[in-house]
């Protein structure tokens, strides 16, 4: 019994420390299918949908509804059998905006559609929910926690307990491989995974083998976090604080493309990997646009 209790104190301690940089708690089950109060048709929903047409409108108010509804059915219908595929896709339209036409004055005229406000981070919706649960091909996954912005689920976090010596940062990561296999349409929307002991923390992409995921060594960026400090604590105020958070997806994730031969057959295929930077490269290049600024006189 005490085993459960322990990784629900992780859990707890990761979604309180979530609070403290003021996103949103909701308990999963709350706002279910099956709950009095649903935000979900069904539990094959992985967008919170009324909270994406709320965001949407608010971030886009001079674009009609119509071409802010066509957006998000953009995103709705990416259905490449491949999730790193999809998954390229949505952050393009993420990053760079949902191209959409309308009708104004008479003539056609195209735009972007921003799903999220990057200039005013306080402007998106944060929220932390635990208890998830998602089915597709009647297969029921539940993984522990899942940070939304703007209904979008965009960080998924993985935690064991570190009592079990089972239960190991690396059982977390292989806890996320089965759900991508399970579940793959949560993933399309995923930023970046983060796994968890409750002491090591490490967080890594869709793609990341175990030994890409790497640890978040500063909560500011100027020192490193003490060893006394957990792991988990650093992470969470670093790398999840909401403007990190937005600057790292917009401007810190890559897609590289490779070429494989497969020497028997001679067949050539790309290979895509989702890479994230990692702390000390994040904070570097921040670092030397400040001072760029700074010499061109941009900030005083």
């Amino acid at each position: 019994m005490s085993s459960k209790i322990t990784e629900s104190a992780v859990e707890e301690f990761a979604i309180e420390l979530l609070e403290k940089h003021s996103y949103q708690y909701i308990y999963g089950p709350d706002i279910a299918a099956d709950s009095e109060t649903p935000e979900r048709t069904s539990f094959e929903d992985v967008l919170l949908l009324e909270k994406l047409k709320t965001a949407v409108s608010r971030i886009n108010p001079d674009i009609p509804p119509e071409a802010r509804e066509d957006a998000i059915k953009q995103i709705e219908r990416l259905n490449s059998p491949e999730l790193i595929t999809n998954n390229e896709t949505f952050h393009r339209m993420l990053t760079e905006g949902i191209k959409v036409t309308y009708q104004k004055d008479g003539n056609s005229r195209g735009d972007l559609v921003w799903l999220i406000d990057f200039n005013e981070p306080e402007n998106n919706d944060f929220i932390v929910l635990n208890q998830y649960t998602v089915i597709e091909n009647h297969v029921n996954k539940r993984p522990d926690v899942i940070l939304f912005v703007n209904g979008l689920p965009l960080v998924v976090i993985e935690l064991k307990n570190p009592a079990d010596e089972n239960a190991t940062v690396h059982s977390a990561f292989k806890q996320l491989q089965t759900y991508k296999q399970a579940i793959p349409s949560l993933f399309t929307y995923n930023g970046f995974l983060i796994i968890s002991d409750g002491l090591e923390a490490k967080a890594g992409t869709i793609s990341s083998g175990y030994s890409r995921f790497m640890a978040w060594k500063t909560s500011d960026g100027k020192v490193e976090a003490s060893p006394l400090v957990g792991q988990l604590e650093t992470l969470i105020r670093g790398m999840l604080d909401k403007k990190t958070l937005l600057d790292l997806i917009r401007h810190f994730i890559v897609f590289e493309k490779s070429k494989k031969e497969d020497k028997e057959t001679g067949v050539i295929t790309i290979q895509t990997v989702k890479k994230l930077a990692a702390y000390h490269q994040y904070y570097a290049v921040n670092r030397a646009v400040e001072s760029t600024l700074r010499a061109s006189g941009h900030i005083n």
